[in-house]
């Protein structure tokens, strides 16, 4: 007998398909920024959101990349949004052509906390559950609210035994 998900469902993220996503999620900004389309940077929340703003930073020629650590889990329990560590605000302004990046929004908290500090950036996702859809301006994939997504960064390759024979 195996070991349950800690969550009801489970859906599991290759380093493969994150970086498809990624790049989708850049093919669907790409020309939407303010000025001519472009985008002057790429916040990157901390820290699920740094693989996929570097993806979307290097396929849409943004050279201005920073980051805002927000956390709002304790392992898989979520609380209270605090703010980290914030980016640049000289640089950042009120987010005017600025896109924000994060892996996953799930129930919105950390979202709503990013939102109050650069209330005219572009927030996009990968993944949205829908408790949290209405946070973000743009995202590629929607799961439903009970499923818990495993990145690849959070997933090690390791020995399994086989069902039958140890010889």
């Amino acid at each position: 007998m195996t070991d349950k998900l800690p969550h009801e469902k489970g859906f599991h993220i290759s380093w493969d398909q994150i970086h498809r996503d990624s790049r989708a999620l850049a093919w669907r900004l790409d020309g939407k920024g303010p000025d001519d389309g472009a985008w002057k940077a790429v916040i990157a929340i901390t820290r699920g959101g740094m693989a996929p703003a570097m993806i979307v930073a290097r396929e849409l020629d943004i050279r201005t990349v920073d980051t805002i650590s927000v956390k709002s889990y304790d392992h898989q329990e979520q609380s209270e949004a605090v703010v980290l560590k914030s980016p640049d605000m000289s640089l950042m302004g009120d987010g005017t052509g600025v896109l924000i990046v994060d892996d996953l929004v799930d129930t919105g908290k950390t979202l709503r906390v990013v939102k109050e500090l650069f209330p005219k950036a572009h927030i996009a996702t990968v993944y949205a559950k829908p408790e949290g859809r209405e946070m973000t301006d743009t995202f590629i994939t929607e799961v439903s609210q009970d499923t818990w997504i495993f990145f690849p960064w959070d997933m090690a390759l390791q020995y399994v035994e086989p069902y039958r024979g140890n010889d």
